[in-house]
């Protein structure tokens, strides 16, 4: 049966209409989607790129895992009151500390020490028989982090500053929840890096909780559910200065599969922290305190010695962090890696060569804005050989491997405001390089890294100055860098 030819006409522009319309939206949806995988590249040109996920590709896994363990930290509640504080131990550089002192600043009744002990036996016990299943993806190495908010800028800095070194390594950042997940930042600019955002709130979310994880406490759970099985773990303001790859196939992480970088105080454990954790006391209790800025460690041969130092994470704020530091500089999480290893009874390595602080010259001092960390293979092969220069051996130092610049953050919004340190002014309010001593540590960088710093920041203000929520705004962030640039670094190579 026929159509009249004027039906026939009809139902052809008809079926014209609905042929465009959904070429039309295959178009636009096409398009959408080449954008959303578009990233800048290091030099700001976009390129194509497949877009990363937001979690773990299997998210249960960690989700299962999460549930386990947190069950054994509610089962292993150590429920005493916090020690009562007497004072805060002095942060004694370790160099000038007497190894014959021990600071005890905190005082616990019998019970309760003795109540901390029980549950920490208990958690101890479990995780020795039957420890939660950590969900990685074995034989694989990478970069873990924390970040949003005000950080991010500061990351990007410092990941450029990472491919900067040709690391190919692959990054996770972790976030901790939906509201800190930044669109461009996270579907555009990081996996530009080889980066990509994780959002914490997925798993922590997943499983009711026994009460509330504070950002101080997301590094444990970052490496916790990254999903390599061989971690580097940096500050958002850390980066390193050489490919960390080395890292990972060289001694002493080859035989000890955790490495520790030192702070710059000795160590203030407390007595009562020995007797909890049923440890003999140190007859020495000097040590270098940790900074956990920059920690290396294999979640395979390592999962208790993690296990145990979220235990003391997630017990921290109100007993172990105090039990721990005793209200010396920086207490937190930083002291948790080692006590869980020694625990343990797990090997580690802390390298011995001391941290340096480095800044510019003011009158009666240094306005220090910067840590360095030293090379744990060459600090290691030092070692080895009873080369000790932490003791007063005269060797020639490792070389320098971090810099931590976390005080105050290089964020291009804010580096220019009044603060406690400013890196960029000198004492008369002129411009001034933020790192020019100690001389033979800069000059031992063998490149101006300060300059390559700079370089990123001003890309980072420039190409990303309307992209994160926390420049929301705020006017001006390009040109106030681009202007320090300019009388700083501008010369006939460079680049405004």
């Amino acid at each position: 049966m026929f159509l009249p030819r004027p039906l026939s006409r009809v139902r052809t522009l008809l079926l014209a209409v609905v042929l465009a319309s959904i070429l039309t939206w295959s178009l636009r949806n096409w398009r959408q989607q080449v954008e959303s995988q578009s990233t800048i590249s290091t030099d700001g040109t976009l390129s194509s790129s497949t877009p990363q996920k937001t979690i773990g590709q299997d998210i249960e896994g960690h989700i299962r895992f999460w549930r386990h363990l947190q069950h054994l930290l509610a089962v292993n509640e150590p429920k005493t009151e916090p020690p009562l504080r007497l004072g805060s131990a002095p942060s004694i550089r370790f160099e000038e500390a007497n190894p014959d002192d021990r600071p005890e600043m905190l005082d616990m009744l019998p019970e309760d020490v003795e109540a901390m002990k029980g549950a920490h036996s208990g958690f101890v016990e479990e995780i020795k028989k039957n420890a939660p299943k950590l969900h990685y993806a074995p034989n694989t190495r990478g970069l873990v982090s924390t970040a949003g908010g005000s950080y991010l800028p500061v990351l990007v800095i410092s990941l450029r500053m990472l491919r900067q070194t040709g690391s190919e390594l692959p990054v996770e950042v972790f976030l901790a929840d939906e509201e800190e997940y930044e669109d461009y930042v996270c579907d555009v600019v990081l996996p530009s890096l080889n980066a990509r955002c994780v959002v914490l709130s997925h798993i922590l979310d997943a499983v009711p909780k026994i009460m509330d994880i504070q950002k101080y406490q997301f590094k444990l759970f970052a490496m916790l559910f990254s999903s390599f099985e061989e971690i580097l773990f940096l500050d958002a303001d850390a980066f390193p200065l050489r490919q960390p790859e080395s890292l990972f196939t060289s001694e002493p992480f080859k035989s000890k599969n955790m490495v520790t970088w030192p702070d710059f105080w000795a160590s203030t454990v407390s007595s009562y922290y020995y007797e909890i954790a049923s440890q003999p006391v140190p007859e020495k209790a000097i040590r270098q305190s940790s900074e956990s800025g920059e920690v290396l460690l294999s979640k395979k041969t390592h999962l208790k010695t993690l296990l145990l130092s979220t235990y003391y994470n997630f017990w921290g704020p109100d007993l172990y962090y105090a039990l721990l530091s005793q209200g010396a500089a920086g207490e937190g999480d930083k002291e948790t890696f080692v006590a869980a290893a020694l625990a343990l009874e797990e090997p580690y390595y802390q390298v011995t060569e001391p941290i340096c602080a480095i800044g510019h010259r003011i009158k009666g001092g240094m306005a220090g804005s910067a840590m360095v960390q030293y090379d744990p293979v060459e600090d290691y092969a030092l070692t080895q050989k009873g080369e000790w220069r932490v003791h007063g051996s005269k060797a020639a130092p490792p070389r320098a491997f971090f810099i931590h610049a976390n005080f105050p953050k290089f964020n291009p919004a804010t580096v220019f405001d009044e603060q406690a340190v400013n890196p960029a002014f000198d004492e008369s309010g002129s411009y001034t390089r933020a790192w020019t001593i100690p001389e033979n540590v800069i000059e031992g960088f063998g490149l101006d890294v300060e300059r390559q710093f700079w370089k990123e920041i001003l890309w980072t203000a420039c190409e990303l100055e309307t992209k994160f929520k926390s420049w929301d705004g705020r006017k001006g962030i390009c040109k106030g860098v681009k202007k320090y640039w300019n009388a700083m670094f501008m010369d006939t190579k460079s680049e405004s």
